[in-house]
């Protein structure tokens, strides 16, 4: 069920892309197109809903940012029921802004959350292991969702803007060609939450590597330079771009309208509290 009137969003465009829903007083973001793909599972996290107190009030999904444990392990199992997943399978990334992309399991069920991690700089998953729920975290870069409905298999990768220039996504989608045999053309993507261009001011060492790594055609689009000498940053768009060139099919890529910093009541932003917030994650599962 859609709540959208009790709480209020500030969205980018006029069509609404991204749905809130809510069960038991937590809430979380879908996309109803992968929503109609009725073997996956998928949801990101809202602050709402969980028993974190102060700045990281309350659905805080992060055990390093200073939070009781137990309150982040609450957080966990009130997400985990309310869309519909065992937080026991749930397997971590370990998020350095690289572009390094791990294939897991159920051998690896409950690393970060119950098991220590085996694994570091990791921030790209993929499985085709039903019940293995990849997790990643956010406030304020890129989580991208991938579906192969033909494979029956998964990726889900944060990119920031590290990893956007190093194209995560597209070495996700690599990888899930390599280990699944999964077409491009088959596979449904969405750029997930994240900090929109108008929030979105870098510096110009960023821009220039951004220039190197797409092609001049895009730059209008990506980036544009104000008075002070910043730039603002489209990284929503530089995601779509990847995607299309990594072979999704326009028609299969829905696109975030919620901005993280835009809605700092709603979602947590880096940006929006100078570093004083939780961490939102991101979840996909195959049935």
């Amino acid at each position: 069920m859609d709540h959208n009137h009790k709480i209020t969003i500030k969205r980018s465009g006029s069509k609404p892309v991204v749905r809130i829903q809510e069960k038991d007083g937590v809430y979380w973001l879908t996309y109803p197109r992968l929503e109609a793909e009725k073997e996956f599972l998928h949801g990101f996290s809202t602050r709402l809903g969980g028993v974190s107190k102060e700045h990281l009030y309350s659905m805080n999904l992060s055990f390093a940012r200073g939070d009781r444990k137990e309150n982040v392990r609450e957080n966990f199992q009130r997400i985990a029921h309310a869309v519909g997943f065992s937080e026991e399978k749930m397997v971590f990334t370990h998020q350095t802004h690289t572009t390094n992309v791990r294939k897991v399991t159920e051998e690896d069920w409950g690393k970060g959350f119950s098991r220590e991690r085996d694994y570091s700089d990791v921030d790209g998953l993929i499985t085709n292991v039903s019940q293995t729920v990849l997790t990643t975290f956010y406030a304020d870069c890129v989580p991208i969702y991938l579906v192969d409905p033909v494979k029956k298999a998964i990726g889900l990768c944060h990119s920031g803007w590290r990893g956007t220039v190093g194209r995560i996504s597209q070495v996700t989608i690599a990888r899930m060609q390599e280990e699944y045999g999964s077409d491009p053309k088959d596979i449904l993507a969405a750029v997930g939450p994240s900090i929109c261009q108008n929030c979105y001011e870098v510096s110009g060492d960023v821009i220039e590597q951004f220039q190197d790594s797409f092609r001049e055609k895009y730059w209008k689009e990506l980036f544009y330079q104000k008075e002070n000498g910043k730039y603002q940053l489209n990284l929503w768009k530089a995601n779509e771009i990847i995607l299309e060139e990594a072979g999704i099919t326009k028609e299969h890529i829905s696109v975030t309208d919620i901005c993280t910093c835009c809605n700092p009541q709603l979602l947590y932003s880096h940006r929006a509290s100078k570093g004083q917030r939780g961490n939102l994650a991101a979840f996909l599962m195959i049935r």
